[in-house]
């Protein structure tokens, strides 16, 4: 199978998923944190919607900490194609999230504010971009999975999605979330991203920064200590806990042929995902997208 057939098929995927949210949802929203995978799903609900407007607002949970040019790139792609953006903005005034923990300060940013906002404004399905290559516990998400009335996953009580049919019912204060990039991998969106000359985030792509090497894991930081590498970002959160890797790839099909041929995992830079306490099915357990 071709590239090209096999990008084409799983756009076809993603893009009936849309649809089908969109006929059967009360209230939609797109989660959007202006990542790769995030810009991959826009430009998949453009043609879904094609010619008329997203019919959905894309919301993006702002911990605070997230990194300037993230924000840039967000409001930017936001005004251009005219997204109707909704900035939940979280924040711990005069704490230093390494001071207060990684993961309390993920459960306070992160997942209690996605809680709190899906409840503000009373959305009853949300999409994301999130994939099942791309962590082990996102592995036993279904593409349309139930969250009960506290907004909480039971990886236990999935329901079976046959022959791609989808189950949409939502019982008395359920949700759904929603994942059309389920069968989607790291290389797939790179691809996409080239094939449809997608823009991102420059932080994707590698240049001299200033960082410090922590378990392995190198942390932007203007400390004095700090040493200048050329590395990127394949994965991108909140400053304090997202690491670079060691990396030469200054453009799209570089990056595809560095992830072609690496064996190790885009979120192993992350280091909020990488304490016992605060693993990604922990997290998820509790109402994290």
């Amino acid at each position: 199978m071709s590239e090209k057939v096999h990008l084409d098929q799983l756009e076809s995927e993603a893009i009936y998923i849309l649809r089908e949210v969109v006929a059967k949802a009360v209230n939609p929203v797109m989660l959007y944190s202006a990542g790769k995978d995030s810009s991959v799903m826009v430009r998949l609900a453009q043609k879904a919607f094609h010619p008329e407007k997203i019919p959905f607002p894309l919301m993006h949970i702002d911990t605070g900490y997230k990194f300037p040019e993230m924000y840039d790139f967000r409001d930017s792609v936001c005004k251009e194609l005219q997204l109707h953006l909704i900035a939940e903005k979280r924040g711990i005034k005069g704490i230093c999230p390494r001071k207060l923990g990684m993961d309390k300060c993920c459960q306070i940013l992160k997942t209690k504010g996605l809680l709190e906002a899906l409840t503000k404004y009373k959305f009853d399905m949300a999409l994301g971009g999130a994939r099942r290559e791309e962590e082990k516990s996102r592995a036993k998400e279904r593409i349309f999975s139930v969250r009960d009335k506290y907004g909480q996953w039971d990886p236990k009580d999935q329901r079976p999605e046959l022959w791609n049919l989808y189950n949409t019912e939502i019982g008395p204060n359920q949700t759904l979330r929603v994942f059309p990039l389920s069968n989607w991998t790291e290389v797939d969106i790179w691809n996409y991203i080239k094939q449809e000359e997608i823009p991102v985030v420059p932080l994707y792509f590698a240049k001299k920064r200033r960082v410090l090497i922590e378990d392995n894991i190198a942390i932007p930081s203007k400390s004095p200590d700090a040493q200048e590498v050329l590395c990127r970002f394949r994965s991108l959160g909140c400053i304090p806990c997202t690491g670079a890797i060691i990396s030469n790839a200054i453009n799209v099909d570089d990056i595809i042929l560095e992830v072609s041929a690496t064996r190790k995992s885009e979120r192993e830079n992350r280091a909020i995902d990488l304490t016992n306490e605060a693993s990604m099915e922990q997290k998820k357990k509790e109402g994290y997208f």
